[in-house]
C-alpha cells in the first residue's frame, strides 16, 4: 500500500463560543478528504482543535465570573464532544493552551526574532476588535471603517509593536501562488489573493504592548516580556507544532534551511481547509513565516465559502445559527450520515454561499439516499434473496453468438464502476474534491439503469430455460441473464460503496456487515483501516475483495427510510 505521506488540517477555532454549523461543516471537509486520502492509500494525519489565546476570551470569561482558561476549557470540551458527535476521524486535537504548543510557537518565534525577520517598530492602523487584526488603510475605507465580517466599527490604535517583515517575501509568494506551487483554491481565492498582494504587502504587527490590569493570558513574546504575542501569528504555528516531532515529521519535511533564496520554493503534501473570511493569513502570512523559518510552505490551501439559513444569513442578531444541536436533531430523525451527505455535497465546497434549508435537505435526502444508494442496495439485495437464496450468483461471460456490441450496451458495470472509482485518486491529487463525491451516485445510478432496461423481476416469472425475448441476446436463457444482471448490480454496489464511504462511513460499513464483504480490518468498527487501498478493493470481481458466487448476503433494513416533506423540520431539545 502507498504511504506517501498527506498532512490535512482544518483552522483551529476560537473557544468564545459553542461550535456551530461552520465549524462542523469545515471540519467536515476535512473528515471526508481524510478518509478518501486514506481509502486511496495515502498515509495520512488529520488535525483540528482550539484557539484560545484570543483577547475576546479573557472578555467572556469574565463576564461570566470565569477565569480565561476555565472559559478554554469549557467550549474546547464542546467542541470535542461536537466532533465526536459527527464522527470526525482527527487524529489529533490541539489546544494552544497546552505546552508542546507554546514551547515550540515561541521557538519558532524567537528564531524569526534572530534572523531580523520580526523586528521592534512603532504601528498606527485600523483595529478589528471583533476579528482581532489589523487592516490595511485601503481596507479599512473600502468597508467604512467597519469590520468587514462582523460589521462592527474598527478602532483607530496607536501601539509600539514586533512587526514581521511580509513585504521581504512579497516577490516569492506572488510567483509562488502564481504558479500553483503554492495551489489556492478554488480559482476564485487565488485571483482575490493575487489581488491583494498586487495593492503592496505591509508589515505585520505580531504582538501587543501588556498594559496594567492586563489578564496573563497567551505567548509572551521571546526576550521581552513585556509584549505578548498577536494570537493569530501563534496560533498558525499549530499546524507545525503538532508534528514537529520525530514521529511526525513525516508528515511535514524538513525544508532547506535557505529562506527567501532564489532556489525553487519546496512545498509539503500539506492541505489546510478553512472558510474564505481567513484565507489571507492562511495563503500568505503563514507560508511566508515558513519561508522565514526555512522549512517547506503548504502545498494547498483551500478556502470555501459559507452556509446560510433558510436563504437568510446567519447572524448572532437574527439568533439564527445552526448550532450543533440542530445537527444532532436532523440526525435522530435521518440519520448522522445523512446529515454529513448533505453537508459535504450540498455545502458551500466552490467559491459561492450555500443553503442549509429543510426543504432542499429532504429532497436530497429522498433523491440520493433514500431513492438511491438506499433503494438500489435493498432492491438488489431482495431479489439476490428471493431468486438465489440469498446468496450471490454466478455470472456468464458474453456468450459467442452474442454481440460484442449488444453485450457491451447492457453490460457496461465492469467498466464503469472500476474506472469511475479510479477517477478518485486523479481528482483528489488536483483537488477537485467535489467530483470525488459525485462517483458513488454515478454508479448507483448505472444499476438502476440497468434494472430499469433489463427488467430481472421479469426474467425470474419467465421460463428458466428459455431463450430471453431481449433483442440481440437471443440465445441467452433466463436464469443466465438473471444470474448476470444481479452479480452485475451487486458488485457495482459493492464498488459504488467504497466511493460514498468517506462521507458516510457508518452506513457504508453497516452495508458490508450485511453483504459480508467489509473492506475494513474490524468490519465492526467503521473508523478501522482498510485492508488494501481503493485501486485493488475497486477492482472488479477481484479475488480476495469482490463479491463471490456463493457468498451470503442479506438485505437487512433499509439503509434509509424515504423522508415525508410534510413532516415538520427537526427542532433541537
Amino acid at each position: 500500500m502507498p504511504s506517501n505521506p498527506l498532512y490535512i488540517t482544518t483552522p483551529i477555532y476560537y473557544v468564545n463560543d459553542r461550535p456551530h454549523i461552520g465549524h462542523c461543516y469545515t471540519t467536515l471537509v476535512g473528515d471526508v478528504a481524510a478518509r478518501m486520502a486514506r481509502l486511496i492509500g495515502r498515509d495520512t494525519f488529520f488535525l483540528t482543535g482550539t484557539d484560545e489565546h484570543a483577547e475576546k476570551v479573557v472578555a467572556s470569561a469574565a463576564q461570566r465570573g470565569l477565569t480565561p482558561i476555565q472559559w478554554a476549557d469549557q467550549n474546547a470540551a464542546e467542541f470535542r464532544a461536537a466532533f465526536k458527535a459527527m464522527n470526525f476521524s482527527n487524529d489529533d486535537f490541539v489546544r494552544t493552551t497546552e505546552d508542546r504548543h507554546i514551547t515550540r510557537a515561541s521557538a519558532y518565534i524567537e528564531k524569526l526574532v534572530k534572523t531580523g525577520d520580526i523586528a521592534l517598530g512603532d504601528y498606527e492602523g485600523w483595529w478589528d476588535a471583533s476579528q482581532e487584526e489589523y487592516l490595511t488603510e485601503t481596507v479599512a475605507k473600502d468597508n467604512d471603517f467597519k469590520s468587514p465580517v462582523t460589521k462592527k466599527p474598527l478602532e483607530r490604535r496607536t501601539e509600539k509593536n514586533y512587526f514581521f517583515d511580509l513585504p521581504k517575501y512579497e516577490e516569492r509568494l506572488k510567483r509562488a501562488i502564481e504558479t500553483d506551487e503554492i495551489r489556492v483554491l478554488p480559482e476564485a481565492r487565488k485571483n482575490e489573493v493575487l489581488g491583494r498582494i498586487k495593492t503592496g504587502l505591509q508589515r505585520v504587527p505580531v504582538s501587543r504592548a501588556i498594559k496594567p490590569g492586563d489578564a496573563d493570558w497567551g505567548i509572551k513574546m521571546p526576550g521581552d516580556p513585556n509584549h505578548r504575542v498577536y494570537v493569530w501569528i501563534e496560533a498558525l504555528c499549530n499546524y507545525l507544532t503538532v508534528v514537529d516531532t520525530p514521529e511526525r515529521r513525516k508528515y511535514w519535511p524538513r525544508g532547506t534551511g535557505k529562506p527567501n533564496t532564489g532556489e525553487p520554493l519546496v512545498t509539503a503534501p500539506i492541505v489546510h481547509f478553512m472558510a474564505k473570511d481567513i484565507l489571507w493569513f492562511h495563503a500568505v502570512i503563514w507560508p511566508a513565516m515558513l519561508m522565514a523559518l526555512g522549512e517547506p510552505v503548504p502545498k494547498t490551501v483551500y478556502a470555501h465559502a459559507y452556509f446560510v439559513s433558510e436563504g437568510v444569513k446567519m447572524s448572532k442578531s437574527l439568533g439564527n445559527f445552526i448550532e450543533i444541536d440542530q445537527l444532532r436533531a436532523y440526525a435522530d430523525r435521518y440519520s448522522l450520515d445523512a446529515v454529513r451527505w448533505y453537508l459535504a455535497t450540498q455545502g458551500p465546497l466552490g467559491a459561492t454561499d450555500a443553503d442549509f434549508a429543510y426543504g432542499r435537505f429532504v429532497e436530497i435526502y429522498n433523491a440520493d439516499l433514500a431513492n438511491g444508494i438506499g433503494n438500489c442496495a435493498s432492491r438488489v439485495a431482495n431479489m439476490i434473496e428471493k431468486y438465489f437464496g440469498g446468496e450471490v450468483p454466478a455470472p456468464i461471460e458474453k456468450p459467442s453468438g452474442v454481440d460484442d456490441n449488444t453485450w457491451g450496451h447492457n453490460f457496461t458495470l465492469p467498466g464503469v464502476a472500476p474506472s469511475s472509482a479510479a477517477g478518485i485518486a486523479e481528482w483528489f491529487e488536483k483537488g477537485q474534491y467535489a467530483k470525488t463525491l459525485a462517483v458513488g451516485p454515478v454508479i448507483v445510478q448505472a444499476v438502476d439503469n440497468l434494472v430499469s432496461e433489463l427488467r430481472p423481476f421479469s426474467l425470474a416469472k419467465a421460463a428458466p430455460g428459455e431463450d430471453v425475448a431481449i433483442p440481440g441476446l437471443y440465445g441467452v436463457k433466463n436464469r443466465e441473464l438473471l444470474r448476470t444482471i444481479l452479480y452485475h448490480c451487486a458488485e457495482a454496489i459493492r464498488i459504488a460503496s467504497l466511493a460514498l464511504y468517506p462521507a458516510m462511513p457508518e452506513k457504508m460499513a453497516a452495508l458490508w456487515k450485511l453483504w459480508n464483504c467489509s473492506p475494513l480490518t474490524n468490519p465492526d468498527d467503521c473508523n478501522s483501516p482498510f485492508k488494501a487501498p481503493l485501486a485493488e478493493l475497486a477492482q472488479w470481481a477481484h479475488p480476495t475483495y469482490g463479491l463471490k458466487p456463493g457468498q451470503k448476503i442479506a438485505k437487512g433494513d433499509a439503509l434509509f427510510m424515504r423522508a415525508d416533506p410534510k413532516e415538520p423540520m427537526p427542532t433541537k431539545a
